[in-house]
């Protein structure tokens, strides 16, 4: 009997991951017949059965558990194989930053980059926050420009560093300071980022022992309303605060607070000339005030 087509291991997937022939049929646009004659031409290909057939659904089997699991490595395989290889026949580069201060600092970069000789074309995708990384892992993105993130197993190269103010609401007690220490926000309510990430928690806390108790945001916007609401301290980076002046918000040094650090992100396995030099000029874009190493003392 022939190996599985790929055709009918997306169809396995799909029906292992609905366990339900309709609503996997639905899932894929196709009728329900061929799929579930997709399925037996499978289990008969392999020799097995996948599935428990009931009447309130389907059960995977100990064997159908199996291929589930594997069919979910060689799907997405294929997948990164494909977007790889048509990404290799374009003259294109794909770049990715969260809104905010990588976004500011990209935009510099691209309009400089584009005045290349014989420069690529370049996708810009705005992500968001702590998804930077893994698009450039998964090879959604050639590049990114992040900050403090997980750079496991890929190249990463300082861009910039600057310091970080605490945000606090205009009628906060710690207002009426000219200056703050990290102890000092030990028991203010901290933000949570909506998808935080162990090896910057306390980066963000600004302090390993303060607890991360205050409300979930999803984006600079959001921390700057809960802070002006009371709800929670942060410590944002100083071009932020400047870029975001407005009555309900005050912002104070913290000159114990670890800098906050600006980054490109790439894959060494997948680099290109192009990638090369983007991060170069990157380098040469990054603000002078807050270029790495200044300021620092």
């Amino acid at each position: 009997m022939p190996e599985p087509e790929i055709r009918e291991l997306r169809y396995f997937h799909a029906v292992a991951q609905e366990l339900n022939i309709t609503r996997a049929a639905e899932r894929l646009g196709i009728a329900q017949p061929p799929l579930s004659r997709a399925v037996r031409q499978l289990e008969r290909r392999l020799g097995v059965d996948l599935f428990n057939r009931r009447d309130n659904g389907l059960v995977l089997t100990d064997a159908g558990e199996v291929l589930l699991k594997e069919a979910v490595v060689v799907l997405a395989a294929l997948d990164n194989a494909v977007r790889e290889t048509r990404r290799a026949g374009l003259a294109k580069l794909v770049v990715t930053a969260k809104p905010g201060v990588a976004t500011d600092l990209l935009h510099r970069v691209c309009e400089r980059f584009r005045a290349e000789p014989d420069a690529p074309e370049i996708q810009v995708v705005v992500s968001g926050f702590g998804e930077q990384a893994d698009m450039v892992r998964d090879g959604r993105a050639d590049v990114a420009i992040a900050a403090c993130v997980d750079g496991r197993g890929l190249a990463t190269e300082l861009l910039a560093t600057e310091p970080r103010v605490a945000a606090l609401a205009s009628g906060h007690p710690l207002a009426a300071r000219a200056v703050l220490s990290t102890a000092d926000l030990l028991t203010e309510p901290a933000p949570r980022w909506s998808d935080p990430r162990v090896v910057d928690r306390d980066y963000w806390l600004g302090h390993p022992d303060r607890p991360a108790d205050g409300p979930i945001v999803r984006d600079s916007a959001q921390l700057l309303e809960v802070v002006a609401l009371g709800q929670a301290v942060a410590l944002v980076p100083s071009s932020l605060a400047a870029r975001n002046v407005r009555p309900d918000v005050v912002y104070r040094p913290v000159p114990d607070a670890a800098r906050y650090r600006t980054l490109a992100l790439w894959s060494a396995r997948r680099r290109s000339p192009w990638t090369g030099r983007f991060v170069q000029t990157a380098k040469t874009q990054a603000s002078p005030s807050v270029q790495c190493g200044r300021g620092s003392g």
